[in-house]
């Protein structure tokens, strides 16, 4: 055997043994993950669980995910009153996988039939703060007030009302706060008053905020969620077409991809439908999309008004990078087991 076919021979060896080794390592992480439940997780007193929010307890070691809860069971409920009147619920796991209800929040802040929607929760300094939408009551149409308001936890059940917003409107939603490269902190929320567009704020300790008084993502759309992966900074809205997918050098002036993500319905249980108002996880490298589903609002059930069109159904999906853009394929099995 020459030297030129033996040298070859060699480097055939050590890539097949490189490649073996990586197969190996990746068959090792996907034994110690489990399988996603699908769907992910049904609220058991009202099941209109949506807007789901995801963050580590390290207190308990667990997950703890908060959510809007609408009252999908209730019969007595007219009109959209079924999505005002409802607290926080919380739902708790070991590895993203399996979840289990816990409890609601504990939410310093009386008003009478006061609506709790949309968390954001994050922790910072050993304290965790909350910025969620409160709608002062129970209402049969969408055109009241809507704040943000800011809390503050030591054990993410019990929380303190530190103060309420003062932001572009007097309609604003859906809170998502991120903490900005040069470490001050910038808040993304909806305008409803201004076509439902992406507006912020910016704060250097979470407490005061001040707001940027413009719209950054003219789009229509709800739940902004910012994160960055795979070295860019990306946000994605729910834009009740599946989900938009943007991204950014700055965090203020977004591109929008051409393909949205979620719009086309799945075929697995309780996600035959558009996902909506998710929440993302970036976990090892890996990014998994937390979002929710209205099952029975198919075209065959267009215009009808029922418990199975109301209720909703949490669920997870793994986000890829593929050309530079994020897709999502719903269908594919979910090996999770988030880390901290």
């Amino acid at each position: 055997m020459s030297g030129i076919n033996l040298k070859c021979l060699l480097l055939n060896l050590v890539i097949l043994l490189f490649s073996l080794s990586v197969f190996s390592q990746k068959d090792a992480e996907k034994e110690k993950s489990h399988i996603a439940a699908k769907p992910l997780y049904r609220d058991p007193v009202f099941d209109g669980a949506a807007d789901p929010t995801i963050i580590w307890n390290n207190k308990e070691k667990k997950w703890f995910m908060f959510y809007t809860n609408r009252r999908a069971k209730d019969t007595t409920a007219k009109g959209i009153t079924w999505v005002h009147g409802t607290r926080i619920g919380v739902a708790e796991s070991t590895d993203g996988a399996n979840w289990k209800y816990r409890d609601t929040c504990n939410i310093n802040y009386k008003i009478k039939d006061v609506t709790h929607w949309a968390p954001d929760v994050i922790q910072y300094k050993n304290l965790c703060h909350m910025y969620l939408t409160i709608v002062p009551g129970i209402f049969n149409d969408w055109y009241h007030p809507r704040t943000i308001i800011h809390l503050t936890s030591k054990n993410l059940i019990d929380w303190k009302f530190e103060s309420q917003l003062k932001l572009a409107s007097d309609r604003c939603i859906d809170a998502s706060v991120f903490k900005l490269p040069n470490g001050s902190w910038r808040m993304f929320y909806n305008n409803e008053n201004d076509g439902k567009s992406i507006y912020c704020a910016d704060s250097k300790d979470l407490y005061n905020w001040v707001d940027r008084g413009k719209k950054i993502v003219k789009d229509r759309g709800e739940g902004p969620k910012v994160f960055q992966w795979k070295g860019k900074n990306w946000m994605i809205s729910d834009s009740w077409r599946g989900l938009n997918v943007y991204s950014s050098d700055d965090f203020l002036n977004w591109k929008r991809q051409e393909k949205n993500i979620l719009q086309i319905p799945g075929t697995g249980e309780d996600d035959k439908v558009i996902g909506g108002h998710p929440d993302v996880i970036v976990n090892n490298d890996r990014a998994y999309i937390f979002y929710f589903a209205h099952p029975g609002r198919t075209p065959e059930n267009k215009g009808i008004d029922s418990y199975e069109t109301k209720r909703s159904s949490i669920q997870v999906a793994e986000l890829e990078y593929i050309n530079g853009e994020i897709v999502c394929n719903r269908d594919r099995s979910v090996y999770i087991n988030l880390k901290h």
